[in-house]
């Protein structure tokens, strides 16, 4: 989702997933992306940052991203079907031919700095939902009945 009407808040829910918040303050743009295993390999968040560039005129140099609570390294294991698909954006792993965990906020953040987003201006917060019962909803924890988090941004 993306919007560049004042007022207007865009968002997604997660429970695992990774929220991904886009931001350009020179054209006054937000973007709202869920990423899961499918999406990241599709590029959603590059996606969104072409979308704002079609409609806003936004440029990669212009955006500041945050990447929100998402399933950690330490916790997201799959199999070898989809582990395998991940080769192109962790090059330097010798492990996906098999069960293998994946970092999901990274393989975004790769794809958003691979785009032109610079590195600096790309916030993860680092905080795994699975590890983290307390403070997030968990699908891998909690199964299919697990609650949504709510990620947005907007413009004032």
């Amino acid at each position: 989702m993306i919007s560049g009407v004042k007022g207007q808040f865009v968002g997604v829910k997660t429970a695992d997933c990774v929220p991904i918040l886009l931001v350009d303050s020179r054209n006054r743009a937000v973007a709202a992306v869920h990423a899961g295993w499918r999406g990241t390999l599709l590029g959603v968040a590059r996606g969104a940052a072409v979308a704002l560039r079609s409609a806003y005129g936004t440029l990669p140099a212009d955006l500041h991203v945050a990447i929100g609570p998402a399933i950690g390294f330490c916790c997201y294991e799959v199999g070898e079907e989809v582990a395998g698909q991940f080769r192109s954006v962790f090059p330097e792993r010798d492990d996906l031919n098999g069960p293998a965990r994946l970092d999901l906020p990274e393989a975004n953040r790769r794809q958003l700095v691979e785009l032109g987003v610079p590195a600096e201006k790309i916030f993860q917060a680092g905080l795994c939902t699975r590890c983290n019962a307390d403070e997030f909803f968990s699908y891998r924890r909690e199964g299919g009945g697990a609650g949504r988090m709510l990620s947005a941004v907007g413009l004032r």
